[in-house]
């Protein structure tokens, strides 16, 4: 290994140390402050959550946050197992003593680490559904809905994923140097696809959405929608609650292929008039443009990871430095786009910080708006409600929270809630 090889494999090793010495202090400090006020209910809320449901939701933050510390190391393990233990390199020799150089070996491969890796973080999904999510209350799945939805996720990810990554394989062997700009394109391409053809060929693999028929419920949201200038395909009730208790609302599609569709368990929890504020919030995310904001991001990221893949996936040092070492006069385009899927989220997860705020902002400012088109009291009803029914803690760490939180804590949201 030539000295660019081990530097890098040292830069490798420093981003994962330091990556799960951050996530082990925050987990550990989330944990001690969420056990340390697990008896007493903040003043704000102490007339609306009673100490039970307090307690519950700061066990399962506690269980939730130990039981990733237990993910994190596993999924380092197998990060190493992967790469500088020779895993990767390993498979790779076998597929080619099989079959063989060319596409197909190289589509083997990416299918080969995709399945491998699926069927080895089993154990830790049957976990959290069977064990963690059952113990409080909130798995509504049986076994044998887990493993079709295995199997359905499984068939629906080849049938999806293999024809992208075919042509992403072509490309970076038929494109030239300019690669990565033409494969950018084709994933940008397939992403906006993916956002029009999800809610009415995919979700119905696996959810049931029947039309909504409250007509007192359908009326206000329908004047709701109005008064906001909203339009969408359909309203829809989804069948959440034979998978699980959590509830929540959410518009898909994009374009003309817009839904609104609400968890069957939103609608028993909440009011009319409760429902009509967390529609207004969702709203609001579409009309102060966060998701187009979150697409531009998207496509702003992915560009200049694609142009990071160009380069390196041409530098031997790259693939010795993480335990591979191919034939570097022969595409080893498979074994780049994988070792850059297992290295560069340890770059990326010291960005979650600004993107957790971003997304807080993007929160408080749907919030505003809800509170302008709907009761400002009504939607803090109903977050009040879906803290307590989904066991949110109500006093998570605020270095943690500032670190993760994608929703600002509860505290933070109802405080600005009562001031509007």
């Amino acid at each position: 290994m030539d000295a660019a090889a081990l530097t890098f494999t040292a830069f490798f090793c420093l981003l994962l140390a330091a990556g799960l010495l951050t996530r082990t202090v925050l987990a550990s400090r989330q944990i001690r402050h969420v056990a340390r006020h697990r008896h007493q209910v903040p003043a704000a809320f102490a007339q609306t959550i009673s100490p039970e449901a307090h307690a519950k939701a700061a066990d399962y933050t506690i269980a939730k946050t130990r039981f990733g510390l237990l993910e994190m190391a596993f999924e380092s393990a197998v990060l190493l197992g992967w790469t500088l233990l020779g895993g990767l390199d390993l498979l790779n020799q076998a597929l080619l003593a099989w079959m063989g150089g060319g596409l197909l070996q190289e589509l083997a491969l990416l299918g080969s680490f995709a399945l491998i890796g699926g069927l080895v973080s089993l154990p830790l999904a049957w976990y959290t559904t069977f064990r963690l999510e059952e113990r409080f209350g909130f798995n509504k799945m049986t076994p044998g809905l887990w493993v079709s939805d295995l199997i359905k996720g499984t068939l629906v990810g080849a049938v999806v994923g293999l024809p992208i990554a075919a042509l992403v394989l072509w490309l970076m062997q038929a494109a030239g140097p300019t690669w990565w700009l033409w494969a950018w394109g084709a994933w940008m391409v397939f992403n906006l696809l993916a956002l029009v053809l999800y809610p009415t060929v995919i979700a119905p693999l696996f959810n049931k959405f029947e039309p909504l028929t409250d007509d007192t419920l359908k009326t206000r949201v329908q004047a709701l929608m109005a008064r906001c200038g909203f339009s969408a395909k359909g309203l829809y009730v989804m069948d959440g609650s034979k998978r699980s208790a959590h509830a929540n609302a959410y518009f898909t599609g994009f374009g003309a292929a817009k839904r609104v569709v609400f968890f069957d368990t939103l609608l028993r929890q909440l009011t009319p008039a409760e429902v009509d504020a967390v529609l207004a919030h969702e709203l609001g995310h579409y009309r102060r443009r966060h998701i187009l904001k979150r697409i531009v991001l998207l496509f702003a990221m992915s560009l200049g990871g694609f142009a990071l893949l160009g380069w390196v996936s041409s530098q031997a040092w790259f693939y010795s430095g993480l335990g591979v070492y191919p034939a570097m006069d022969a595409p080893n385009d498979a074994l780049a786009l994988i070792l850059f899927l297992l290295a560069a989220p340890l770059a990326t997860y010291f960005l979650s910080p600004l993107m957790a705020q971003l997304s807080r902002r993007h929160e408080f400012e749907a919030d505003a708006y809800a509170v302008e088109h709907t009761s400002g009291a009504d939607l803090a009803s109903a977050l009040l409600k879906l803290y307590q029914d989904n066991a949110s803690t109500l006093t998570p760490d605020p270095v943690y929270a500032r670190f993760y939180y994608s929703h600002p804590p509860a505290s933070e949201r109802l405080s600005r809630l009562q001031a509007a």
